[in-house]
């Protein structure tokens, strides 16, 4: 992902699945200021484009992060 966005400092967040949506997005927002950070919910419509300047972070009903979050 490095490649596809450079001076990308970080392209994933392994390590935040199973935390709490808004402390994923806090974490990410300190590591990265330049970023758009999202938070989507199970079942909510998004594009499909690829962006350099954005996180989205998959949470469940419960609003816990279910996958990677990662640029795009």
């Amino acid at each position: 992902m490095e490649d596809s966005c450079p001076g990308a400092k970080r392209s994933s967040w392994p390590e935040l699945v199973g935390a709490k949506g808004e402390v994923a997005a806090a974490v990410i927002g300190r590591q990265n200021p330049e970023l758009g950070v999202h938070i989507v919910e199970e079942g909510m419509m998004v594009t499909a484009d690829f962006r350099c300047d954005r996180v989205r972070i998959w949470v469940d009903k419960y609003g816990f992060v279910k996958l990677v979050p990662q640029i795009g």
